[in-house]
């Protein structure tokens, strides 16, 4: 499995776009999880040489504070890359964006030991 590079591009009309670059052939496999819950209908499609990625919000995942969604390739959980939204109050400090998307990557790390700990077993 080669490396994947992921390039946000936009957030319109509640969907985030990206762009992944893949060496392979294959249609990468990613999934987009908030607070550890998987995000449906991410769509990856090819564009010339690269991937296009296009992960719909679910209206129940925007809320007040800063929401983290992380991006991951499905083949090993290793993180390719994350995006925030932030809405209610303005925030005082980036800090929140911060330990959320720790909290976010705690997460990734948590599942990534549990498998590793299956598969020795």
């Amino acid at each position: 499995m080669s490396a994947l590079t992921l390039t946000p591009t936009r957030f319109c009309q509640g969907v985030w776009h990206g762009i992944l670059e893949h060496a392979g052939t294959d249609e990468p496999q990613v999934a987009v999880t908030h607070l550890s819950s998987k995000i449906p209908d991410v769509q990856v499609t090819k564009v010339d040489n690269q991937w296009s990625i296009k992960v719909p919000i679910p209206i129940e995942t925007i809320g007040d504070g800063v929401q983290v969604f992380i991006i991951t390739d499905e083949n090993n959980d290793k993180k390719i890359g994350d995006f925030t939204i932030i809405a209610g109050d303005a925030p005082g400090s980036d800090i929140r964006t911060e330990v959320e998307l720790l909290r976010a990557e705690l997460d990734v790390l948590k599942r990534a030991f549990r498998r590793h700990c299956v598969e020795t077993m």
